[in-house]
């Protein structure tokens, strides 16, 4: 038994004890129904202290989580008198997910391939050193060696292409007003000066 229960304050110090400032925080946050935080957490430990196993758990994390939304869960239950502000508020079972929302990753997405249009709008030589440079990692040097340039001329690519990005992103994507060309004689404005000769 001394075996197994050191094996287990090995993983609860390694693999649960680093969230506990997120729990802790996570806790703050909710209705409690009185409860005090430290002792919803003493008996989380408690509880994985008591499990038969821990091989099973994959997310140490979500596991802590969810153990501690029971034992919330479990006290307002014993409750004789459950407030009226905690009784619906039964969201402890949702755990928070270091996995992106679907918004979130319907946002990312979309800006990735706003971004990947702007970088296939690049000149051919800025788009070439800036793809190698920021998608593919390669180092200035080993882009100079693949496009056959100087190490200057793949800096010189690379600060145009940020410079064209950053103005496109600075117009919500769309290419800045480029100025007029020259107006024909006929449309020139009129020049009060010149009438008087």
């Amino acid at each position: 038994m001394g075996h197994v229960s050191d094996e287990r304050a090995i993983w609860l110090g390694r693999q649960v004890l680093p969230h506990e400032p997120a729990l802790r925080a996570w806790l703050r946050r909710k209705s409690l129904g009185g409860l005090d935080p430290d002792d919803i957490i003493q008996e989380t430990y408690a509880r994985l202290v008591a499990a038969d196993s821990v091989a099973h758990i994959r997310d140490s994390r979500s596991y802590f989580f969810q153990v501690a939304g029971s034992v919330v869960i479990d006290h307002l239950r014993r409750m004789k008198v459950v407030s009226i502000s905690s009784a619906p508020n039964f969201d402890y079972l949702e755990t928070p997910s270091d996995e992106p929302s679907p918004e979130r990753q319907v946002i990312d997405r979309d800006e990735l391939q706003r971004l990947a249009r702007m970088i296939a709008r690049l000149p051919g030589k800025v788009r070439d050193v800036f793809t190698l440079r920021r998608i593919h990692g390669l180092s200035q040097r080993e882009v100079a060696q693949r496009l056959g340039l100087a190490e200057s001329t793949v800096e010189k690519h690379m600060s145009r292409g940020f410079l064209l990005m950053s103005d496109w992103l600075g117009h919500g994507g769309k290419d800045p007003l480029q100025p007029s060309s020259p107006q024909p004689a006929s449309f020139r404005t009129f020049d009060a000066s010149q009438d008087r000769k």
